[in-house]
Parts: C-alpha cells; sequence; structure tokens
C-alpha cells in the first residue's frame, strides 16, 4: 500500500493519530481559505463595502486605533470584566459543583433551582443590575458570572457524578474517610473534566462580553462595536469581532495547555 492511500486510510479512520505537520496544515488551510473567500466578497464587490469591509479596511481600523492610542485602554477593559467574572464564578462554581455531583441531598437541593435559572436569558437580567447594582464595572461583571456561574455549576456536577465507584470503594476498603474520598479521590478525579468545564464555559464569558457592555459602558470591545454601529463603522465592528475572537481563541489554548499539564493521564 502506497503511502498516500496510508496516509488516506489514516484521515478516515475514526481517532486515528495523525502527522502533526498534516495537522498544523489542515488547520493553516482551513485559515486561508476563510480568508480567502472573505476577500472574494468583500474585494470582489460582491458585497459593499458598507456591510462588509475587506480584510485590509479591518486591519487599517486597527492601526488607526492603536494610532490613537484608544484600542490597547479598550481591549484591557474587556479583559478585566471577562478574566474578573470568570474567575469568581469559578472559585465558587468548581467546588460547589464538586459536591453537588458527589452527595445526593446537595444535588436535591440545588438541581431543579440550578437547571431552571440557566435557561433564563442573560440579557433579560442587564436592567435589573443595573437597577440592584448601578453602572460600572460591577454591573458588567456581574453579567459574565450570571451567564456562566450555572453552565459550569451543571456540567462540574455531572463530571463529579461520573467518578467510578471502584475507585470510592478501593479508598474505603483501605480506611480512608468521607473527607478524604472527597479531597483525594473524587477531586482529582474530576480535574481533567473540570479543566474541560472552564475552558467551554470561558468560550461563553467572551460571547456574553458585548451583552455586558452594550449598556452603560464608556469602554470596552462590545461598547465600540455599539459606537460603531451608529456611525455605520463597520470595519471598527469588524476590528472588535476578530479582536474578540483572538482573545477567545488565546484563553482557550490557556485551557488546553493547562489540561495537558494537569490531567495528561487522563485520555
Amino acid at each position: 500500500m502506497s503511502q498516500r492511500s496510508s496516509l488516506v486510510r489514516d484521515c478516515l479512520t475514526p481517532k486515528q493519530e495523525l502527522p502533526r505537520k498534516l495537522v498544523l496544515g489542515t488547520g493553516l488551510a482551513g485559515w486561508i481559505a476563510v480568508i480567502a473567500i472573505w476577500m472574494i466578497f468583500s474585494v470582489g464587490d460582491i458585497v459593499p463595502d458598507m456591510f462588509l469591509p475587506s480584510p485590509f479596511d479591518v486591519i487599517d481600523a486597527g492601526v488607526r486605533l492603536i494610532n490613537d492610542g484608544s484600542l490597547m485602554g479598550h481591549i484591557w477593559a474587556s479583559l478585566e470584566v471577562v478574566l474578573i467574572g470568570f474567575f469568581v464564578a469559578s472559585v465558587i462554581s468548581v467546588p460547589l459543583g464538586l459536591m453537588m455531583g458527589s452527595f445526593r441531598i446537595v444535588q436535591a437541593l440545588l438541581d431543579p433551582l440550578v437547571n431552571f435559572i440557566r435557561y433564563l436569558p442573560v440579557t433579560s437580567f442587564v436592567p435589573l443590575f443595573i437597577l440592584w447594582i448601578g453602572i460600572g464595572l460591577e454591573q458588567r461583571v456581574t453579567v459574565i458570572i450570571f451567564g456562566v456561574f450555572f453552565q459550569q455549576l451543571v456540567m462540574i456536577a455531572d463530571v463529579s457524578r461520573g467518578v467510578s465507584k471502584d475507585l470510592m470503594q478501593a479508598a474505603y476498603t483501605l480506611g480512608s474517610s468521607r473527607k478524604d474520598v472527597v479531597m483525594h479521590v473524587i477531586a482529582p478525579a474530576s480535574l481533567p473534566g473540570v479543566l474541560d468545564a472552564l475552558r467551554v464555559t470561558i468560550g461563553w464569558a467572551w460571547t456574553y462580553l458585548v451583552v455586558a457592555e452594550l449598556v452603560a459602558a464608556s469602554s470596552g470591545l462590545g461598547y465600540i462595536s455599539l459606537k460603531a454601529m451608529r456611525g455605520f463603522q463597520v470595519d471598527v465592528i469588524f476590528l472588535a469581532i476578530v479582536i474578540i475572537g483572538l482573545l477567545g481563541l488565546l484563553t482557550d489554548q490557556a485551557f488546553r495547555i493547562l489540561r495537558m499539564k494537569l490531567g495528561s493521564w487522563d485520555r
């Protein structure tokens, strides 16, 4: 069998490992295809500039905002909102989710309430948060917390609930207490799944960023998007979207690396 046919077979085989160069090249080809299609529709005048700016227009908008010194301030303002909100939500949801998945009484208490709240639209609470908290960083952070906390809780509880009872029984047989089982069996066994849950939910935190900054914000990527919409500056809107996507990709890769370092034993 030739090398090419063997490579094609590997590509069509579920969960088959592929050469790293092929994986990187395929990912790069996907980016090139998207940018090429964007160029065809924008530079080729298939879609008017006021609806779809070219990549060059978006780059020019970025250079313009960098030169006037405002872009980095807006990026930092959005980073601050997302990271603070995500951190506060995670610090509470991780231990509470582990308890919810480990103790049936905690699940019985919280499960109906959590599963009700997590389906409520975050946008409908923004006016209430402004009334309760006021206008400022706290209000925007609260939107992020509300958007990700209950989703994290359900996902982490499911991870904890999936820990094998055989591990727990083995620990009890060796003389471990219930506290030891939670701290030294359930928590470590849940770590890879918890990191996966955090990786997914930080993506949701970035999607809620624009909602958090649409009302009563004076800085941030969501704010400049709204301001650009009023002035028909579609290139600035695309710039904000691209930057949010890149920041989300960076945080996703950070959690991916953390997962590989701390949970490499769980394939």
